[in-house]
This record gives structure tokens, C-alpha cells and sequence, in this order.
């Protein structure tokens, strides 16, 4: 796999961009098989290697290289396949090797959410004081995405970060996130699912409901701000070109999927 000195295996100075072998002998299988009654479809690897030099470098279609397919075949690739939940298929299947080989850690999972700026036509936020999107993640005690989505930046981030834990397919012990995250009825719908949430208090919380014993975890809240660093590497997802938010979401399953390929061994 790529060289693991870069955080997410990926290389800032690196020209090769592209999906190694050992890769592509992943995801190859898990993309559908085109068939066309006209003109041909695309090599399935070629579009895939023009879909990923936009989201690695974040340059606009029409730079795309001329040894990749047309920016607008790409697009619409990159458009099809989420639609038919694709790319989010490749991200879990690659979860789903590494839980079976006991590389997930359940004990710990680490929440947070950071806001995406967009440009271009993007949704705006529903206070209309900045464009933008508040992008949720979860990712276990080892940095691995299992979680995220995409949503308005103006509700509240407990509200938003239900819909990304109900992704998770599995229950975790503890569900690790700062102080914006410390709220009672939070709590209480966690602890009904068998989570225990850890969360520094409030400073205005008169009532403390954990020891110094439970909030050691917090210290290691680093793990979910790598994975974001892990998202950071892939500049398409920095800033939000796209106008609606399944074409964003299809680049970040895409990065989810990667981070894991490019970070763990994850062939059955």
C-alpha cells in the first residue's frame, strides 16, 4: 500500500495520485460492470483515476488530464455510482474486513463535526450568514472512518451527529466527544442504546456526571481530529464545489473507502 509516513498514506509532494495495484485489486471487483448496447463504456479504472486526481488535488473538471477520460464522463461516473450507493458499498465492505479480522476498536468511537466553506451555488446555511456545511464524523480508536455525513451548518451538532452514529451498523461502549456534545437528553438516548457518552461538562453545569476516571478518554480525542487531518489530504473535500450535497457525499465515501485502503491491509 502507499507509503504510511503520510498521513492517510498519501504523499503532499507525490506525483502518484493514481490507485496503486494492490489497490485497485480491492476496489476493481466492488465496481459495477457496464454493459452498452452503443458506444462502449469508459475502462471502469480510467474514470475511477480521473474522479480521484479531482478529489486529491481539488482542481476544477475542466483541468482534469487529457490521459483521463472527459471531464464530464467522470462526472457522471461519479454521479451514477453514488446514486446506486456505490462508493458507499466499497467504504463499508472495507469495514466489514477489517471488523472480521478484529482490526475495528468498538470500546472507543470519537465524534466531531467541522464546517466545510462553500463556494459556487453550495447550499447555504438556514441562518444565511455564511454559505457552508457541517461535515459529522465518527471513527474508532484507530482513526477509521465509520460515520459521516453531511448537513445545513445551523443545527445544533448533537442533533446532526444521531444520523451519522446510526450509520455505524454496530453498538460501541463509549461515544467520545468535547463539551458541545454535553447535553442531558443526549445522553439519555445514548445510554438506551447501551452507549455511555463521554463528554467534558459545561462550564455553567452545576451537576457533574462524570469522574476524572471516565473523562481520561477525552484525552485521546486526538484520534478523531487525525482522521479529519486524514480528510484534509484530499482537497476536494477542504472546500464544497458541488451544489448539492449527495455529489459532495460521493467524494467522501470515496475518501473513506481510501483512508482505509491506503491505511490498513484490509484484503480478506
Amino acid at each position: 500500500f502507499a507509503d504510511k509516513r503520510f498521513i492517510g498514506g498519501i504523499s503532499p509532494m507525490s506525483r502518484a495520485i493514481y490507485v496503486t495495484e494492490k489497490q485497485w485489486k480491492e476496489i476493481g471487483p466492488l465496481l459495477p460492470k457496464l454493459k452498452s448496447s452503443g458506444r462502449p463504456w469508459k475502462n471502469n479504472r480510467l474514470v475511477f483515476e480521473g474522479i480521484l486526481w479531482i478529489l486529491r488535488t481539488g482542481a476544477r473538471w475542466k483541468d482534469l488530464p487529457e490521459k483521463y477520460p472527459s471531464p464530464s464522463t467522470c462526472w457522471r461516473r461519479l454521479k451514477l455510482w453514488e446514486e446506486q450507493g456505490v462508493w458507499e458499498k466499497i467504504w463499508r465492505t472495507f469495514i466489514r474486513r477489517l471488523d472480521k479480522k478484529g482490526q475495528i476498536d468498538w470500546a472507543e468511537v470519537f465524534m466531531d463535526g467541522t464546517f466545510v466553506s462553500a463556494k459556487k451555488g453550495a447550499q447555504k446555511s438556514e441562518n444565511e450568514e455564511g454559505k457552508g456545511s457541517k461535515l459529522m464524523v465518527v471513527a474508532d480508536g484507530r482513526s477509521i472512518p465509520l460515520g459521516v455525513s453531511v448537513a445545513s451548518a445551523s443545527p445544533h451538532e448533537v442533533t446532526l451527529i444521531e444520523k451519522t452514529i446510526d450509520q455505524l451498523g454496530k453498538t460501541p461502549e463509549h461515544l467520545v466527544g468535547d463539551k458541545a456534545y454535553d447535553s442531558d437528553a443526549f445522553r439519555a438516548r445514548l445510554k438506551e442504546r447501551g452507549i455511555e457518552l463521554v463528554a467534558p461538562p459545561r462550564r455553567n453545569k452545576r451537576i457533574k456526571l462524570q469522574d476524572g476516571r471516565a473523562l481520561r478518554r477525552y484525552k485521546r480525542r486526538w484520534k478523531i481530529e487525525r482522521t479529519n487531518a486524514w480528510f484534509g489530504n484530499y482537497r476536494r473535500l477542504v472546500t464544497r464545489w458541488e451544489r448539492n450535497d449527495r455529489m459532495y457525499q460521493a467524494f467522501l465515501h470515496i475518501a473513506c473507502a481510501l483512508i482505509i485502503a491506503t491505511t490498513y491491509e484490509t484484503a480478506s
